[in-house]
């Protein structure tokens, strides 16, 4: 945009944008505002309304918004646990900023400083002392920043005392003209002569691939796979594995959120089973499920790019999109 664009001018020759809390009114005025400010990662009116303002944690004041006039041109989203996501545990110390924006028109004033430092202010206030961007869950918008695609941003964290903890990558694959492997397919005759079965679960057999996923890998997939039921997801899109003596030691499926029906996961095998190929024929059992109902592509959003799970996805023929960093920042009270 040109220096004398006149809405650059006019919101120059302004006082500063103020900065409040959520108001009635401002929803469909942020989602526009985020999709001028952050156009890789665009947002719909139904995904901010599933995301922020029906999570159990959202709370008004914790979404700052940044205002020039009646015009929205900045936002930073601080939240903390009002609901436990598991047990008993609301993470007192624990508080997240899952996104933050600044219109391009509004940037090169110290607004996003502004911003940032009224949401951790905000977070501070209510005792959290340790700050994630971005991984919250449930309702993480992205695993956590991409430095490539907003490279000011990373500075604009790494200043406020943000350190990266991990890189998270995501990955797809291409699924048109896919077919189970031969190796692969070799593989599950010889694991179902050992006495392996694969199959859809049972209504029955869900109550143990909940407690499986819970207890074993992350209570948030077992969230992912309660609710994608609930929600009339039909159960074959999920692959369970069950050892010979009747065990369930794994699952993979797809479709679990928001019922996107090309995003893979959640996907797990208990630690004592890896190693014999479960994994990987479980990855593709689903893989040509997908296909089968007409998937195009396969992708998600966070795995380690050098974990086991990272080099058995590109054994499988994913590569990585994005590569986001999960970030935090630690105080004293």
């Amino acid at each position: 945009m040109s220096t004398d664009d006149p809405l650059t001018t006019e919101l120059g020759t302004r006082s500063r944008a103020g900065i409040r809390g959520f108001r009635v009114g401002d929803g469909p005025r942020v989602v526009e505002a985020w999709r001028r400010s952050l156009p890789a990662d665009p947002i719909t009116r139904d995904r901010f309304r599933s995301l922020v303002l029906l999570d159990a944690n959202f709370d008004p004041e914790g979404l700052r918004i940044a205002v020039d006039g009646d015009r929205v041109v900045g936002a930073a989203y601080a939240v903390r646990r009002l609901t436990p996501l598991y047990g008993t545990d609301l993470e007192p110390r624990q508080g997240w900023l899952p996104f933050f924006f600044v219109d391009p028109v509004a940037r090169g004033r110290g607004l996003g400083r502004r911003l940032l430092t009224d949401a951790l202010d905000w977070l501070h206030g209510h005792g959290r002392t340790r700050v994630d961007f971005s991984s919250y869950t449930p309702n993480y918008v992205l695993p956590g920043l991409d430095a490539a695609a907003y490279p000011e941003a990373a500075g604009l964290l790494s200043s406020l005392g943000f350190r990266t903890r991990y890189a998270a990558a995501a990955m797809d694959r291409g699924l048109v003209g896919y077919r189970l492997p031969a190796e692969v397919a070799r593989r599950v005759d010889e694991l179902v002569a050992q006495g392996y079965r694969f199959a859809t679960p049972s209504d029955d057999d869900l109550v143990e691939l909940i407690a499986l996923a819970g207890s074993r890998f992350d209570p948030d997939w077992a969230r992912a796979i309660r609710e994608c039921l609930l929600a009339g997801a039909p159960p074959d899109r999920i692959v369970v594995a069950r050892a010979p003596s009747g065990r369930l030691v794994g699952w993979a499926m797809h479709g679990a959120y928001a019922s996107t029906d090309e995003r893979f996961g959640p996907f797990g095998v208990v630690e004592e089973m890896r190693g014999n190929g479960l994994g990987g024929v479980l990855l593709h059992l689903v893989l040509e499920r997908m296909r089968a109902h007409g998937a195009h592509s396969a992708w998600f959003l966070w795995t380690g790019e050098r974990s086991p799970a990272g080099r058995l996805y590109r054994k499988a023929g994913f590569g990585t999109t994005r590569v986001f960093q999960v970030m935090r920042r630690e105080t004293t009270r």
